[in-house]
């Protein structure tokens, strides 16, 4: 990637804040800026004459802002991958979310001077982004550009065999000795996601059918003030119904709860009902919420009685989670490769053997719409 680094265009409207984030790549080996842009109107155009990896994307800009300019990307059909640079302001939050159902990828906070104490941050997310959905972005340019040599050659070779099921069954179990699972019916569904996760909600959620008899708790890594917009923006294209969850919510069927941004997602058993508890204690795994803190307290609560996906993301939250319940005999899932963003949390959960499907989250809606039917 030294010689062929992934290149960025950056578009906003301040100067300040287009020179700061491009030397915050002076130093990375693989990522260079190659065009500034001060709004899309200014983009559109240098996307004529240069063919970026990735755009960085501020939304508040004069003459064309950036939705405005991701409804003509999708019009044009410019499939470049977009990350946007939001403000952490409550209407920030709203349009973000409509960035990323009009097709961005992902989103970072926009730092907010060469003083911000977040600047760091934000440089080590952004670049961070810029590999997985640049780099990501730039294989498939280079694969489809060889593709006519990739063809010609593969006449030339015997073609791969598919995974036999014995094969897939030791994907999914992975090293050490398969448990059995539990013959109790399921009653909760909980999912811990993180990069990608946003996009990857969007497609699963509309799938799910209306009558599902189980509660689903989520915790996709956000922002604090994010979550709350984007549980929305869910609940719009789903037949449940979604929110953010608040300290208290019953825990029932038919509704999906998303943990808030800067809070973890635990279950409090009542007489009457199991309720949901949130909290500010410290991060785990460098997240809060954090899905290992969810997936333990399933455990507690519902032992065998759980399904638990994990799916696409980068590190290891969650695993530590889900093997739990793999081993009180809950049903748990992973995201496969192939449709994940980033094969992170997933491919770690496989590989400690703590997986009992491995499913494309083209088929993840259907295997949840089975929930009922999982224990015969």
């Amino acid at each position: 990637m030294k010689d062929n680094p992934i290149s960025v265009l950056i578009v906003d409207d301040s100067a300040l804040i287009r020179n700061l984030v491009s030397r915050m790549f002076d130093d990375i080996q693989g990522i260079q800026v190659i065009g500034k842009a001060m709004n899309g109107r200014f983009a559109l155009k240098k996307l004529e004459t240069m063919n970026p990896d990735i755009i960085i994307l501020d939304l508040e800009m004069p003459e064309m802002n950036g939705i405005e300019f991701l409804k003509e990307r999708k019009k044009r059909g410019i499939k470049i991958p977009v990350v946007i640079l939001s403000s952490i302001a409550h209407k920030g939050a709203g349009i973000t979310i409509e960035a990323l159902s009009l097709g961005a990828s992902d989103f970072v906070l926009k730092p907010s001077g060469s003083a911000s104490r977040d600047i760091y941050k934000t440089k080590e997310q952004l670049v961070e982004l810029i590999i997985i959905y640049g780099g990501k972005f730039k294989k498939e340019r280079a694969s489809k550009a060889g593709g006519a040599n990739v063809a010609a050659s593969s006449r030339l070779q015997p073609s791969p065999q598919p995974a036999t099921p014995q094969a897939q069954a030791r994907l999914a179990t992975g090293p050490g000795t398969p448990v059995k699972q539990s013959s109790l019916p399921i009653e909760i569904i909980a999912i811990g996601i993180s990069t990608g996760g946003p996009n990857a909600l969007r497609q699963l959620c509309p799938g799910i059918r209306s009558d599902l008899p189980v509660p689903i708790l989520v915790v996709q890594h956000m922002p604090a003030g994010f979550t709350e917009e984007f549980a929305k923006s869910l609940d719009k294209i789903s037949p449940l119904e979604i929110k953010e969850a608040e300290d208290g919510d019953i825990i029932k069927a038919g509704r999906i709860l998303i943990a808030p941004g800067d809070k973890h997602l635990e279950i409090l058993t009542k007489p009457l009902a199991k309720i949901v508890r949130l909290s500010e204690n410290p991060e785990v795994n460098g997240h809060r919420p954090s899905a290992d803190v969810l997936f333990a307290s399933i455990f507690q609560v519902y032992g065998g009685r759980s399904l638990a996906i994990i799916m696409t993301g980068m590190g290891r939250d969650g695993v530590k989670g889900i093997g739990a319940i793999y081993r009180a005999g809950g049903l748990t899932i992973a995201q496969d490769e192939a449709s994940c963003i980033v094969f992170g949390m997933p491919r770690i959960a496989i590989d400690k053997g703590f997986i009992h499907k491995v499913v494309p989250l083209g088929k993840m809606a259907e295997i949840i719409n089975q929930t009922d039917q999982e224990r015969g």
